[in-house]
């Protein structure tokens, strides 16, 4: 997958290793399989175990995977302030007021 810092300069030395994920908390990686990001904490939302209450699990291509329920996915987004999580709010939102 060849992990890399997404926007570091090309060449800059990085070994996606265990030491590597432990010495950090959050990671956003290009690989060769897209982008990923790998978070320890979000804003507004906390580590795994502060966002666990909060999750809901999913069957998605016949795996399983948590995933935040939607009001608190709207609650952290909200929290993050970023523009581009307003505008996904606004999607939010709306599939929440469907039935």
């Amino acid at each position: 997958m060849a992990p890399y810092f997404r926007g570091a300069p090309p060449g800059l030395p990085f070994r996606f290793d265990v030491k590597t994920l432990r010495r950090g908390l959050n990671f956003t990686l290009t690989t060769a399989c897209g982008d990923i990001d790998l978070l320890g904490e979000i804003t507004g939302g906390g580590n795994y175990d502060e966002l666990l209450p909060h999750c809901i699990t999913l069957n998605v291509s016949g795996a399983s995977a948590l995933c935040l329920n939607l009001e608190h996915l709207i609650h952290v987004k909200r929290a993050a302030g970023r523009p581009k999580d307003f505008d996904a709010i606004a999607e939010l939102e709306t599939l929440r007021r469907k039935p």
